[in-house]
């Protein structure tokens, strides 16, 4: 099934003519589309706290390898996916419900020579179009904050997934009270954004057949990676060629203090999760 286009997350999502400010990053940078590599897209392909260096932390912990199909779901413009593939040689499919991501994404992937590991969807998380137990292993990064039903998430993936495999997520959760100050990078209003307690999580992960096998609070990383850029944005003369304000769009400062104050105030905190189907 087709994602309704009239959703309101894609309106928040969609900015038009990524491709295009990606290709002038690019050029900036003295790169081209057949000189580009996967690393030189990472600034502006990991939309989530951290960074490249967060996907590593939390990728590692998956133990993937050159003989797994991994499912990225919410896979955006595919950074992740590219990581994915070219440092554990694994095929990835990710889906998402943008239509201007999954197109970029391809078009990113064949730009850097990934299209054959690499193929990226416009799929709805919660009604994928995959059989039952296609998958080695799967994850999710900042994903969950989009989507109020974590129990049907849950058992979608659980039902593609294979029996023993893993499931990543790495999403913002709250962990305190407090009102959530919006615009925020996942969501512009309150209507469309799901934050949920760990607890919640857990509780859907066991409802639908995951066993939890690690948890841990990135919140220390997160501080210490805004702060040290906040540093380099003062030092800077503007934003770089290529950033996440390519995804983010005008609003892109508000986004990113107003996650920061949530941060400063115990209110959120970005969440690992690590998962087990059961035999």
């Amino acid at each position: 099934m087709q994602p309704n286009e009239l959703n309101p997350l894609i309106t928040h999502y969609e900015q038009g003519g990524i491709l295009g400010r990606i290709k002038d990053g690019l050029s900036a940078l003295g790169k081209t589309p057949t000189t580009v590599t996967a690393e030189d897209l990472s600034p502006v392909d990991e939309f989530h706290i951290g960074g490249r260096q967060a996907t590593g932390d939390f990728l590692d912990q998956l133990r993937l390898n050159a003989s797994d199909h991994v499912l990225d779901i919410g896979c955006g413009i595919g950074g992740a996916a590219r990581f994915t593939a070219s440092r554990y040689g694994s095929t990835v499919t990710g889906v998402d419900l943008t239509g201007e991501y999954i197109e970029t994404g391809n078009t990113l992937c064949s730009w850097v020579g990934l299209s054959n590991q690499v193929t990226l969807l416009h799929e709805s998380a919660t009604d994928m179009p995959f059989e039952d137990g296609s998958f080695d292993a799967a994850y999710m990064l900042h994903v969950g904050m989009n989507i109020e039903h974590k129990a049907a998430l849950a058992k979608e993936i659980n039902r593609v997934l294979k029996p023993g495999a893993h499931l990543g997520i790495f999403d913002v959760m709250r962990i305190g009270d407090g009102d959530l100050d919006f615009p925020l990078p996942w969501s512009s209003l309150p209507e469309t954004s799901a934050v949920a307690t760990p607890d919640e999580y857990k509780k859907a992960l066991a409802s639908t057949g995951f066993k939890l096998i690690a948890e841990r609070n990135r919140r220390d990383f997160a501080m210490a990676f805004f702060a040290d850029l906040q540093v380099r944005m003062a030092d800077s003369q503007g934003p770089p060629p290529l950033g996440l304000h390519i995804l983010m769009g005008e609003k892109t400062s508000e986004k990113i203090s107003n996650v920061v104050a949530q941060l400063s105030k115990n209110c959120i905190a970005p969440i690992e999760l690590i998962a087990e189907k059961r035999l």
